[in-house]
């Protein structure tokens, strides 16, 4: 028997940040994983722009078959079923909720939050719908579910009626690019982003439940640290969301600079010259951030909902993301007690290395080779 697991790495592009990074970096630790008579099939898609590139992934055990088909296309619902039988695929595996419902194979499924049904107030009632139709569809197609955190995992049994030993709990980690940067490469970016010397850095969306309002509002309560630190907001930028700028503006903070949208190559270095790393989301499947600071050698404040508690650990400054003067506080201190920073950067480190995609694919491995050994069984 040769076992051929199939990876679905559509969503690994640049219109998809976090799933992009959970795909290739699994595809990257499963490769050496891999057993002599086992073949793993990534399936990319060619037309769509992405920061990442596996064809350095393909030799004896690996191969990449091009798929020029968007996993919001309805005709995927035929056209891969039958990619997956030329293949003579024995497993597939989607990394998204939106895929093929009938398949013919032992099938896993990766589920990373539940935001438009915790956060309905920022979506339409369609999307809700649609999202809640879709995911049911695909949790009803996967014989196992992974989800990326303990938090993950409550929700969907809470929402769903789905049997708890289907779904197991896989963490994620930071990419092996996210450690201290050299000061030779740190001062590379900060001249390319003309960044100051001193700054506290939150990356991300700017979407609602990132709470990027309440973190503005938090920064202009510090003003006694305005003469020495910077706010740097990075990440992708979404019009429909325009309110942190705008209260920004409304304060009179000019000490905030928005930097949007980062090429990946630039992020390691951009987390490594910050001071502090703030992370106030209201709910996070995983909060990856958070880690790849914590690699980086940053001290973190984050909020001490969802599964960032469980990332985190002791290693980070919790907070109420709803508290804004709590949030206030919590910078300040950390921003002038030196010690405290330092010791904060030292448990960061220590957190950030007790998770590994070594590890996640492993357990992830053994979740396939289950699956296609139970399939056989009459």
């Amino acid at each position: 028997m040769s076992p051929h697991y199939v990876l679905d790495a559509r969503t690994v592009t640049a219109h998809f940040p976090g799933i992009g990074r959970y795909g290739v970096n699994l595809a990257r630790a499963l490769r050496p994983l891999l057993g002599r008579d086992e073949r793993l099939t990534l399936l990319r898609d060619p037309t769509q722009p992405s920061p990442w590139d596996f064809s350095a992934l393909a030799g004896e055990r690996v191969q990449v078959v091009d798929v020029p088909l968007s996993p919001f296309s309805f005709r995927q619902q035929w056209a891969l079923p039958r990619l997956l039988a030329r293949l003579r695929a024995d497993l597939y595996h989607s990394p998204y909720y939106l895929m093929p419902y009938r398949l013919g194979v032992p099938t896993v499924l990766t589920v990373y939050d539940l935001i438009p049904l915790l956060f309905p107030q920022y979506s339409t009632a369609r999307a809700r719908l649609l999202f809640r139709w879709a995911l049911m569809l695909a949790l009803q197609t996967a014989r196992c579910v992974i989800a990326i955190s303990e938090a993950t995992r409550y929700d969907l049994l809470r929402h769903f009626a789905i049997s708890s030993d289907r779904v197991l709990v896989v963490p994620l980690s930071a990419d092996p690019a996210f450690c201290p940067q050299p000061p030779e490469t740190i001062a590379t970016v900060r001249a390319c982003y003309g960044l100051p010397d001193q700054y506290v850095l939150y990356l991300g969306s700017n979407k609602p439940h990132k709470n990027l309002v309440n973190l503005v509002e938090a920064w202009s309560r510090i003003t006694h640290c305005a003469l020495r630190f910077t706010l740097v907001v990075a990440g992708a930028w979404e019009h429909r969301y325009p309110e942190p700028r705008r209260r920004a503006e409304a304060l009179g903070l000019d000490n905030v600079i928005w930097l949007g949208p980062v090429p990946e190559a630039d992020l390691p270095a951009l987390y490594s010259a910050a001071t502090l790393f703030v992370f106030p989301s209201l709910y996070e499947g995983f909060g990856l951030p958070v880690l790849e600071a914590m690699a980086c050698g940053v001290p973190v404040i984050c909020s001490n909902t969802s599964s960032l508690p469980e990332v985190a650990g002791d290693a980070a400054l919790l907070v109420d993301p709803t508290d804004i003067q709590a949030l206030a506080t919590a910078m300040a201190d950390l921003l002038e007690d030196k010690a405290r920073w330092e010791g904060m950067r030292e448990k960061g480190l220590r957190q950030a290395a007790r998770f590994s995609w070594e590890q996640t694919a492993a357990i992830t491995l053994d979740v396939y080779r289950s699956m296609v050994n139970l399939s056989d069984l009459p």
